[in-house]
């Protein structure tokens, strides 16, 4: 054998050995780069307890939200029952008019004048309890509040104005207990020929 062919035979096993390593040292970052360092898991896990801490937190806000709401509007119902006792009282207020009251006699004026107070106090715990009377005689019609019922022609109003309130609608805080039932301007359609 001749000094250049073993030298190439020594460079060829080198080159051997030098892959064979750098396959080692490839199979090795590959080990490296799957595994993730401490330094990371720490991270991803700090991350991840930040991540259930926010939504603990946000599970109790929206529980005591709804808690909270569960106790303002547990009256809802009963609220909605009692408007309809008041609107018959008002009726009845209204039917007998102030100017007959006069000719009315003693026991029938003290009926009469009972049930006024009657209306008082229901207003003081309306007012009390956050149930609010909407009475919309004259303003813009808002299907959110209103309910139209018929429309009035009118050259005297904007289109869209409430000219008569059949029956008084009702808010309990910002809840919508019953619309007030209306009858809406439309302009009076003029005839040319």
């Amino acid at each position: 054998m001749t000094a250049s062919t073993k030298n190439n035979e020594t460079q060829n096993e080198q080159l051997k050995e030098e892959s064979v390593s750098l396959e080692a040292l490839d199979a090795l970052e590959e080990e490296v780069a799957v595994e993730p360092t401490l330094e990371e898991q720490l991270s991803e896990m700090k991350d991840q307890w930040m991540r259930a801490v926010a939504e603990g937190e946000n599970i109790r806000r929206r529980a005591q939200r709804d808690k909270e709401d569960a106790t303002r509007y547990a009256p809802l119902h009963l609220a909605r029952d009692i408007v309809s006792i008041c609107d018959n009282l008002r009726r009845a207020m209204d039917a007998c008019g102030k100017e007959d009251l006069t000719q009315l006699s003693p026991n029938t004026q003290g009926l009469v004048t009972g049930v006024e107070l009657i209306v008082k106090e229901l207003d003081k715990v309306f007012d009390k309890n956050n149930i609010k009377r909407i009475h919309p005689l004259h303003e813009k019609f808002d299907p959110n509040f209103h309910q139209a019922m018929f429309e009035v022609e009118s050259n005297d109003h904007p289109s869209g104005t409430v000219m008569t309130v059949m029956q008084d609608g009702y808010l309990f805080y910002d809840r919508l207990l019953r619309p007030a039932m209306v009858g809406v301007s439309k302009s009076a359609i003029s005839e040319t020929h």
